[in-house]
């Protein structure tokens, strides 16, 4: 991989990927919506040593944002999608307010839709979205995102015959340590005791796990139109 971008890796996960990719040798764009978490994104990556880093500001749910992307980048060989915004999203669906629900809708599906749209004729290799784990295990709490996490693998299929023969795929996680947790509101210690007991492989996963299933997706190019569960084995359970 010579070329990659990484819609939402200012943090965790792919952030994580940013560096493996770098570690590799690859020259990587990183594209998000809060310029802050750019530059420190940046900031690390290069103090690492890590190869070339770019950082681009752009809103996968503005359409004009995602079109002005890929202009400026032309021809890019692998894309992964690792946005996500849980803010105000859970809770029970008659208390969820419809504009919260719409937010999440534009920037886990429609963001990933616009991507294919304005990736097409540029993107050479693969793109990879991200869902998650309530899209097989809905709790009750988290409806809207486990609708739009669900439909990615739909998307996912739909583009891997149009765009073909870029690959489309998708990877699942389950819960990973990251920093959007700290939207949720919850004891994420006691969370992730209380599910690590219950998952077959023991443990919470870790920004880095998810990082080596997205390259191990983008550099297989006979994997297209589906979706990798690396979640622990959560959506066993």
């Amino acid at each position: 991989m010579t070329n990659v971008m990484i819609i939402g890796g200012g943090s965790g996960m792919g952030l994580a990927l940013a560096r493996t990719l770098l570690m590799d040798g690859a020259d990587v764009t990183i594209a998000g919506r809060s310029e802050d978490r750019l530059a420190a994104a940046r900031t690390e990556l290069e103090s690492a040593g890590h190869g070339k880093i770019r950082t681009v500001r752009a809103d996968i749910g503005r359409e004009e944002d995602v079109a002005a992307l890929f202009a400026r980048a032309g021809e890019v060989e692998h894309v992964a999608v690792t946005a996500a915004d849980a803010t105000g999203v859970y809770g029970r669906t008659p208390d969820l307010p419809t504009a919260t629900a719409r937010a999440v809708l534009d920037a886990k599906l429609l963001g990933a839709w616009l991507v294919g749209k304005h990736g097409a004729g540029r993107v050479t290799g693969s793109i990879t979205f991200t869902s998650g784990i309530n899209a097989y295990r809905p709790n009750g709490a988290n409806t809207i995102m486990a609708a739009a996490n669900g439909a990615l693998a739909s998307l996912a299929r739909g583009l891997a015959i149009e765009l073909a023969p870029v690959r489309v795929n998708v990877v699942s996680p389950g819960w990973v340590d990251t920093p959007i947790w700290e939207q949720l509101g919850v004891d994420k210690g006691a969370a992730f005791a209380e599910l690590a007991g219950r998952l077959p492989a023991r443990r919470i996963g870790t920004p880095d796990d998810i990082a080596q299933a997205f390259v191990s997706v983008m550099g297989n190019g006979f994997i297209t139109g589906t979706v990798l569960h690396v979640d622990g084995g959560h959506h066993l359970t």
